[in-house]
């Protein structure tokens, strides 16, 4: 048993975040990269926003609901752990809770990455923070370029 608590503890905790809503290949990427930035046996663990705190950084609803979002990251192969967002969004509360050795951010994360790096100054804690770049030029890897090919394709 002590063995598999070493082994447990050597393990690097990638923590994730993002809204997710219309999971498409750039969530996915970013998600594999995220894992990666913890080497080998790195766990992922994802925070995906609650609607509320969605609708107030973005100005709109997310298309798909909290809980189904969380249970689609949680699903993919990559993901080790998926949990919603605190409902008073907290970095350092989040930071508390997972204890992440690295904390990755995605491309259009720069406000976040402010946030958490002031958070780890706060608390003057070891955590990395890596910002993931963004995938190919698809035109389908966010959610807003999504909805608008959709209202393109069923608008006319």
């Amino acid at each position: 048993m002590a063995e598999k608590e070493a082994v447990k503890k050597k393990r690097k905790v990638v923590l994730a975040s993002g809204t997710f809503d219309l999971l498409h290949m750039g969530h996915v990427r970013y998600l594999e990269e995220a894992r990666k930035a913890g080497g080998k046996d790195a766990e992922l663990i994802v925070i995906v926003a609650r609607d509320k705190t969605v609708e107030k950084r973005k100005g709109a609803k997310p298309v798909v609901s909290e809980d189904h979002r969380r249970a689609l990251v949680e699903a993919l192969k990559v993901v080790g752990e998926a949990i919603l967002g605190f409902e008073d969004f907290s970095m350092d509360k989040v930071i508390e809770r997972i204890k992440p050795d690295i904390i990755a951010v995605g491309h259009d994360q720069s406000k976040i990455a402010e946030q958490v790096r002031r958070a780890i100054a706060r608390k003057g804690l070891n955590i990395k923070v890596v910002k993931i770049g963004k995938f190919g030029k698809d035109e389908l890897t966010s959610s807003l370029k999504i909805k608008r090919k959709i209202s393109e394709l069923y608008t006319r």
